[in-house]
């Protein structure tokens, strides 16, 4: 793999990674005592492999990346939180959807298992993706056996074992958890999201899964915290939230996942990909809500 150009902001990524050895993820400790709080961000990846070949040019590929939200939550070891992030980019292999989510005309050759491909297969954005924002074709042709077990291989897993694991490590620690699955998602629609082209979104987008995924007070925790900040928010519109909360959340066992969509443009030129005014605002934003949430998970776990 090789790491794109990024454009980041001034300040680096907190990540002071060497070159691609094969690490499908980097996961950071928390500063002093742990929390049992988890941040991951499966969409920020930015190392390209070096066998990912698409017919689109660079910059529309990159426009699938959550750009930069790895750095935008990199505060969260020093409040006592965990954090876990992708290194490969989701348009290569998607953690947040299902291993058999995926279109079997999109597999050159017959693939061993089952497959079930679900809403985002059919709009392109399945276990790899083949479409771009605006419908059009990301990928020359099939994809073979061998390609998409390697990538599943080398990254889907790699990815998603640490999470589980890291989630089951702090829940048998503290007898509770709690987990924040972060993204950024386009200003407005287009056409392969749920709300259609054009469609304007808000601020901020708490998806979870209509309360399946954690318990209602950590949801309404969160959308205040981010309405005091002066964020506007909406909760399971249009985002619901997939895959990865779907897996980590079980409430009745004090497990509680839910996921934030970020709107691009509150810290970057779509456009471009490059960082704007707001970002070193919507950072620390993120900081103080990070250390917010760690602080209430330390009452909720003693009460």
């Amino acid at each position: 793999m090789k790491p794109m150009e990024s454009d980041p902001p001034s300040d680096a990524p907190p990540f002071d990674v060497p070159p691609f050895d094969e690490r499908a993820y980097d996961l950071l400790a928390p500063a002093g005592e742990a929390v049992p709080l988890l941040i991951d961000s499966p969409h920020s990846g930015r190392v390209y492999p070096e066998d990912f070949v698409t017919q689109v040019p660079a910059l529309v590929l990159r426009g699938a990346e959550d750009w930069m939200v790895d750095d935008l939550v990199g505060a969260a070891p020093q409040t006592g939180a965990t954090l876990l992030a992708a290194r490969f980019p989701r348009a290569y292999i998607d953690p947040n959807r299902r291993l058999d989510d995926v279109d079997p005309q999109l597999i050159d050759g017959t693939w061993p298992e089952p497959l079930n491909p679900g809403p985002k297969s059919a709009l392109g954005i399945g276990l790899f993706r083949h479409r771009t924002n605006d419908g059009k074709p990301l990928l020359a042709g099939p994809m073979s056996v061998a390609g998409l077990r390697n990538r599943i291989e080398r990254c889907w897993w790699p990815y998603r074992r640490t999470l589980h694991d890291t989630l089951d490590r702090l829940h048998a620690r503290h007898g509770a958890v709690w987990h924040i699955d972060m993204h950024s998602m386009k200003s407005f629609g287009t056409a392969i999201t749920p709300d259609g082209p054009g469609a304007e979104r808000p601020d901020m987008v708490i998806g979870d899964l209509e309360s399946e995924s954690c318990d209602p007070a950590f949801t309404a925790f969160i959308a205040e915290r981010l309405a005091a900040l002066g964020y506007s928010v909406s909760v399971n519109t249009p985002y619901k939230g997939a895959e990865i909360i779907r897996s980590c959340g079980r409430p009745a066992e004090n497990r509680h996942s839910l996921q934030i969509e970020m709107k691009r443009n509150l810290y970057m030129d779509e456009a471009t990909i490059t960082a704007n005014g707001g970002y070193e605002k919507l950072k620390a934003d993120l900081s103080t809500l990070i250390a917010d949430v760690a602080a209430w998970t330390r009452e909720a776990k003693a009460a």
